[in-house]
């Protein structure tokens, strides 16, 4: 009898739908912008350990520049207003904005840093004093299990059942198997979320099954594990040798010109990826990577990475999030 090795230490760490699913991905640009709709049902939810719904993914160059922030929180808006509708929000719906994470940990205080930047109206409201054009917010930011010894999703639910809104926003930072989309992505869904999912430490999930009212989820990937940026340098070692090498004779690369060849269209022959790294060479992508899970996680090396000014970088993506969230929640808000 064959013994069953248990491979689910070593599965990509990963928080975006759109680096699980292949097939149904809708994708258009606006601008310089690409927005993907992904739609999972529950049979494929059960097979990429996703929830299923609706997740909305905004991809982008660069969140620190002003004009491109302005232009992301626009696209932002506009699409976060289409989960409003999807979760049956009107105008006169009541929200609850959470933010998940710990505000003493960098890379983790997106959900902390947007709600301290949410316009909240609902003591207004209690006084009388809320004007037309603004809706009902609470806001909350929990704090994270080890500091509370509470379970969020209990907590949250608690709360909910207190002051009972009509849905449900929780903003919080995620983790993604590619380098490249590292505070560079913005991922909503109303199907909730596992906080801590992507990181190893899978925390009770928030989603109207947990809480009792919608639940539309936004976040940011701020890091990255070392296994994930591994195996993206060699696949980079593979794009450089291959342009490299189809460009030897051209002006241009004798001068030393640095040129991006990650935005090239460079064909990768298999006999190349064996010359540069041998046996390893002639794995695939997914056995690279499952190679080098098995490496680092059983001697503790698989460490989560995040960029060096991801202080500023964190602070930029606060700035759009929840720019974006009272844009699209209060009429009175100029984009």
């Amino acid at each position: 009898m064959g013994h069953k090795i248990d491979l689910s230490e070593f599965q990509v760490r990963t928080d975006l739908a759109i680096e699980l699913v292949k097939e149904g991905v809708n994708t258009r640009q606006v601008g310089d912008i690409k927005v993907t709709d992904i739609t999972i049902d529950e049979a494929q939810g059960a097979d990429i350990n996703k929830k299923a719904g609706t997740y909305i993914t905004i991809e982008f160059s660069d969140i620190t520049d002003y004009d491109n922030s302005e232009k992301i929180k626009t696209v932002f808006i506009e699409e976060l207003k289409k989960l409003l509708v999807k979760v049956n929000a009107t105008a006169n719906s009541t929200c609850l904005v959470i933010g998940l994470g710990n505000e003493k940990t960098t890379p983790d205080a997106v959900g902390p840093l947007t709600v301290s930047k949410t316009i909240v109206t609902n003591h207004l409201y209690v006084y009388g004093q809320l004007e037309q054009g603004f809706r009902r917010v609470f806001a909350l930011s929990p704090g994270v299990m080890g500091e509370t010894g509470i379970e969020t999703s209990d907590l949250i639910k608690g709360v909910v059942d207190k002051i009972k809104p009509d849905f449900v926003i929780t903003v919080d930072a995620l983790a993604s198997s590619s380098i490249e989309r590292v505070n560079k992505t913005i991922q909503m869904t109303d199907a909730g979320i596992n906080p801590g999912s992507g990181v190893g430490n899978k925390r009770k999930e928030i989603s109207k099954v947990t809480i009792g009212v919608p639940v539309i989820a936004v976040g940011v990937p701020t890091v990255v594990d070392a296994a994930s940026i591994v195996s993206d340098t060699i696949n980079y070692m593979y794009k450089n040798f291959a342009y490299t090498k189809a460009n030897i004779n051209n002006p241009a690369q004798k001068l030393k010109i640095k040129v991006n060849y990650l935005n090239k269209d460079i064909e990768i022959h298999d006999d190349d990826k064996k010359n540069l790294f041998g046996i390893v060479g002639s794995l695939s992508e997914d056995e690279v990577k499952t190679l080098i899970y098995e490496v680092l996680n059983p001697v503790g090396y698989n460490l989560m990475v995040t960029p060096k000014e991801e202080d500023f970088i964190v602070e930029k993506i606060s700035d759009v999030i929840s720019g974006g969230i009272n844009g699209a929640l209060h009429k009175k808000v100029e984009n």
